[in-house]
Protein backbone atom coordinates (compact mmCIF):
# COMPACT_ATOMS: atom_id res chain seq x y z
CA UNK A 1 0.00 0.00 0.00
CA UNK A 2 2.81 2.41 0.82
CA UNK A 3 4.41 1.85 -2.60
CA UNK A 4 1.12 2.74 -4.29
CA UNK A 5 0.87 5.95 -2.26
CA UNK A 6 4.49 6.84 -3.06
CA UNK A 7 3.84 6.17 -6.76
CA UNK A 8 0.70 8.29 -6.75
CA UNK A 9 2.40 11.25 -5.10
CA UNK A 10 5.49 10.92 -7.29
CA UNK A 11 3.55 10.88 -10.57
CA UNK A 12 1.17 13.66 -9.59
CA UNK A 13 4.15 15.71 -8.40
CA UNK A 14 6.02 15.20 -11.67
CA UNK A 15 2.97 16.13 -13.74
CA UNK A 16 2.31 19.25 -11.68
CA UNK A 17 6.02 20.10 -11.87
CA UNK A 18 6.24 19.96 -15.66
CA UNK A 19 2.77 21.44 -16.08
CA UNK A 20 -0.44 19.52 -16.48
CA UNK A 21 -2.15 21.98 -18.82
CA UNK A 22 0.76 23.90 -20.29
CA UNK A 23 4.57 23.72 -20.16
CA UNK A 24 6.40 25.30 -17.26
CA UNK A 25 9.70 26.82 -18.32
CA UNK A 26 10.06 24.77 -21.50
CA UNK A 27 8.83 24.67 -25.07
CA UNK A 28 5.72 22.75 -26.06
CA UNK A 29 7.92 20.32 -28.01
CA UNK A 30 10.12 19.53 -24.99
CA UNK A 31 7.01 19.25 -22.82
CA UNK A 32 5.52 16.69 -25.23
CA UNK A 33 8.79 14.73 -25.33
CA UNK A 34 8.73 14.70 -21.51
CA UNK A 35 5.25 13.16 -21.51
CA UNK A 36 6.39 10.67 -24.15
CA UNK A 37 9.42 9.69 -22.06
CA UNK A 38 7.25 9.18 -18.98
CA UNK A 39 4.97 6.88 -21.00
CA UNK A 40 7.79 4.80 -22.47
CA UNK A 41 9.54 4.35 -19.12
CA UNK A 42 6.23 3.42 -17.53
CA UNK A 43 5.57 0.79 -20.20
CA UNK A 44 9.03 -0.73 -19.77
CA UNK A 45 8.56 -0.91 -16.00
CA UNK A 46 5.17 -2.61 -16.44
CA UNK A 47 6.73 -5.29 -18.66
CA UNK A 48 9.55 -5.85 -16.15
CA UNK A 49 7.16 -6.01 -13.18
CA UNK A 50 4.86 -8.49 -14.88
CA UNK A 51 7.59 -10.64 -16.40
CA UNK A 52 9.59 -10.99 -13.16
CA UNK A 53 6.53 -10.84 -10.84
CA UNK A 54 8.00 -8.04 -8.71
CA UNK A 55 5.26 -7.26 -6.21
CA UNK A 56 6.60 -3.97 -4.88
CA UNK A 57 7.15 -2.64 -8.41
CA UNK A 58 3.63 -3.69 -9.39
CA UNK A 59 2.24 -1.78 -6.41
CA UNK A 60 4.39 1.25 -7.26
CA UNK A 61 3.12 1.16 -10.84
CA UNK A 62 -0.44 0.99 -9.56
CA UNK A 63 0.17 4.22 -7.67
CA UNK A 64 1.86 5.80 -10.69
CA UNK A 65 -1.20 4.88 -12.77
CA UNK A 66 -3.50 6.51 -10.25
CA UNK A 67 -1.34 9.65 -10.26
CA UNK A 68 -1.37 9.78 -14.04
CA UNK A 69 -5.15 9.29 -14.11
CA UNK A 70 -5.57 12.12 -11.61
CA UNK A 71 -3.35 14.35 -13.75
CA UNK A 72 -5.46 13.49 -16.78
CA UNK A 73 -8.64 14.30 -14.84
CA UNK A 74 -7.23 17.70 -13.88
CA UNK A 75 -6.26 18.33 -17.51
CA UNK A 76 -9.74 17.38 -18.76
CA UNK A 77 -11.40 19.50 -16.05
CA UNK A 78 -9.34 22.43 -17.32
CA UNK A 79 -10.67 21.91 -20.86
CA UNK A 80 -14.24 21.57 -19.60
CA UNK A 81 -13.83 24.80 -17.67
CA UNK A 82 -12.45 26.54 -20.78
CA UNK A 83 -15.40 25.34 -22.85
CA UNK A 84 -17.77 26.66 -20.21
CA UNK A 85 -16.06 30.05 -20.25
CA UNK A 86 -16.20 30.32 -24.04
CA UNK A 87 -19.64 28.80 -24.42
CA UNK A 88 -21.67 30.81 -21.91
CA UNK A 89 -19.84 34.13 -22.18
CA UNK A 90 -18.95 34.20 -18.49
CA UNK A 91 -16.25 36.51 -17.18
CA UNK A 92 -12.82 34.88 -17.70
CA UNK A 93 -11.16 37.22 -15.17
CA UNK A 94 -12.27 35.03 -12.25
CA UNK A 95 -9.53 33.80 -9.94
CA UNK A 96 -7.84 30.58 -10.91
CA UNK A 97 -7.39 27.67 -8.54
CA UNK A 98 -4.26 25.79 -7.58
CA UNK A 99 -4.16 23.85 -10.87
CA UNK A 100 -4.68 26.93 -13.06
CA UNK A 101 -8.40 26.59 -13.86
Amino acid sequence: MIYALIGFLAMLGVLIGIGINQPRGTSIRTWCYGYLAISVVFDILVVIALFYQIVWLTELLLGLSAGAATGLAIHVAHHISEEGEHGDGSDSSKGKGIFGF
